[in-house]
């Protein structure tokens, strides 16, 4: 798609590509997944404790990817400086999370 500037040039018009349903329809599916499997290994019971608790670790960051993947559109373009400060936010509240872990087992 091309239009005419009123000097004469040719400037091209660029269209937004429109996501359609379809990718939100897979990672809703994929987190009612994730959800479905954290339920059943806590649900299972006579599975270890340990391990339990990793899968759902696990199964949360992957929950969190999705959510802000697809539901917060951070997997698009433009989107570097909030992603960097989420980051930021994770460092410092993982820091302070070690700080204070040390600071009651010392």
């Amino acid at each position: 798609m091309t239009n005419h500037d009123s000097n004469g040039g040719t400037t091209i018009k660029h269209r937004h590509r429109q996501e359609g349903p379809q990718k939100h329809v897979i990672a809703f599916i994929f987190s009612i997944v994730l959800t479905l499997i954290a339920f059943a290994s806590v649900a299972a019971g006579g599975v270890n404790t340990a391990f339990t608790v990793l899968l759902l670790l696990v199964m949360a960051v992957l929950q969190v990817l999705v959510q802000l993947g697809y539901w917060m559109h951070l997997k698009d373009k433009g989107h570097m400086i909030p992603i960097l400060f989420m980051a930021g936010g994770f460092f410092v509240a993982g820091l302070a999370i070690i700080a204070a872990l040390y600071w009651m087992w010392w």
